[in-house]
């Protein structure tokens, strides 16, 4: 599997990077491949402001539908909109395209908590 060391991750297997106080968040090529096909993702968290670990979003694949968890605080600022008419992105490219919003931390603190890449290729291996 593909880790990126820029990246940090949840044990709820979402990954996030930081560009200053905003961070993109998505779904690990694990959780991705472990859903199956993705067939919708449903964010309505835009404009919200969020604890960590608070439920952002759905993503429903052809068996299964699992919340999506905030790795940290802050305000939903953008969803990917691009996934609601091609949510499939998610399994092609989980760490690029296939991200699903992007948030204005409140609590860059928080970071220090997620696991680098080592940490969440131990934990799914």
């Amino acid at each position: 599997m593909n880790l990126s060391a820029d990246l940090k991750y949840t044990n709820d297997h979402e990954w996030i990077k930081v560009d200053g106080d905003v961070a993109t968040i998505g779904v690990t090529d694990f959780a991705q491949r472990e859903l199956g096909d993705i067939v919708y993702v449903e964010i309505e968290t835009v404009g919200e402001t969020l604890d960590k670990e608070e439920v952002f979003g759905t993503i429903e694949a052809v068996k299964t539908v699992s919340d999506l968890f905030m790795p940290v605080s802050g305000e939903v600022m953008e969803f990917n909109e691009a996934l609601e008419s091609n949510p499939e992105t998610v399994n092609d490219d989980a760490f690029g395209a296939g991200w699903m919003i992007k948030v204005k931390m409140s609590d860059t603190s928080e970071l220090d908590e997620l696991l680098n890449a080592e940490a969440y290729e131990a934990l799914i291996s």
